[in-house]
């Protein structure tokens, strides 16, 4: 049987060469950041594996490569995928969606108990010196609301329902009666974003980046939250309209925000939200761990057994919507 050719492509160093050991038998592995590095094996390439390469040399690679069968993404986001030379084709592509999601379901959580407990009061007076007891609040029995269904929204209504949180989640597509709702208590579809978001105490934005998701959450949802709630993103940072955030935040509109992800990163140095007091913000690193790279490299392994086999793949993406 002829060797699958499969291209990684990566700006600087590829995953490492002994977590591709189960595969070296049957596949040729080239690992490049240039057409020039890949050569004469874009002619036979059958499977690209994105591990953190451009836009512009994704494309270059799609188009110089007659054979392939299909693309994996490293990541879940898949904004630099989505060029119309693949969108086009059938190509299918995959993503790595739920590899990562229990950390973001975790810094989720994180963020909701930072403003419950009131972490920066406590570090205030601890640096100060100061025994000063006040109340805290619970997140038991409150309400938090999820925007956006998939792999990161189900890590982030578990843990929520473990806590005894009363759970609501957004989704494009409503479930089917009597199929199992999960940790989910009522689900919303996209256009009651607004009545959901006034019923909620904390607001997670976990969904995928699209024409239809960019500024999803913006005046009219800070409008209609509470005034002690909290937002928290750990989706895609366009999701969110930051200017009508900053706005929400610094009126004491809204009680803060939890951010992973923005609308342009680096986030710049001259952002407000730096110097917002009631902003947890993190460098897009949460789902950063020891293992994350290992993790993301094992399952492509996982995902290259089905397609050696000619079994269907896992998370299959619908590059038309984009997730």
């Amino acid at each position: 049987m002829d060797q699958n050719v499969v291209l990684i492509a990566a700006k600087s160093s590829g995953p490492r060469p002994e977590l591709l050991t189960p595969i070296e038998n049957d596949a040729r592995i080239v690992v490049g950041n240039s057409l020039e590095a890949f050569g004469d094996s874009l002619a036979e390439a059958t499977v690209l594996f994105n591990w953190s390469a451009s836009k512009e040399l994704l494309r270059q690679i799609v188009l110089a490569a007659p054979k392939l069968r299909w693309v994996h993404s490293r990541n879940a986001g898949l904004d630099n995928m989505l060029f119309p030379e693949l969108v086009e084709s059938p190509i299918p592509l995959t993503n790595g969606s739920g590899v990562f999601s229990p950390s973001l379901g975790e810094f989720a959580l994180l963020a909701m108990l930072y403003f419950a407990k009131d972490v920066p009061r406590l570090r205030r007076q601890q640096i100060a010196g100061l025994w000063k007891p006040f109340d805290m609040h619970p997140i038991e029995r409150k309400t938090v609301g999820i925007v956006g269904y998939g792999d990161i929204g189900r890590e982030v209504g578990l843990r929520a329902k473990a806590m005894g949180m009363r759970v609501l989640a957004l989704k494009r597509h409503l479930p089917q009666a009597g199929s199992d709702p999960g940790p989910v208590d009522a689900f919303y579809a996209t256009s009651q974003l607004v009545e959901m978001a006034g019923l909620c105490d904390y607001l997670v934005v976990a969904a995928p980046l699209t024409a239809e998701t960019h500024h999803l959450v913006g005046e009219q949802v800070f409008a209609a939250m509470k005034s002690e709630a909290v937002v928290v993103n750990v989706g895609r940072g366009p999701v969110i309209d930051e200017a009508a955030l900053v706005r929400a935040l610094s009126e004491g509109r809204i009680k803060g925000a939890g951010l992973d992800v923005f609308e342009h990163e680096p986030l710049p140095g001259d952002s407000p939200l730096y110097k917002l007091e009631n902003v947890l913000l993190s460098p897009h690193c949460a789902d950063n761990h020891a293992e994350w790279l290992e993790d993301a490299a094992r399952f492509f392994i996982s995902q290259y057994e089905r397609f050696r086999k000619g079994e269907s793949l896992r998370n299959v993406v619908d590059k038309k919507l984009g997730y």
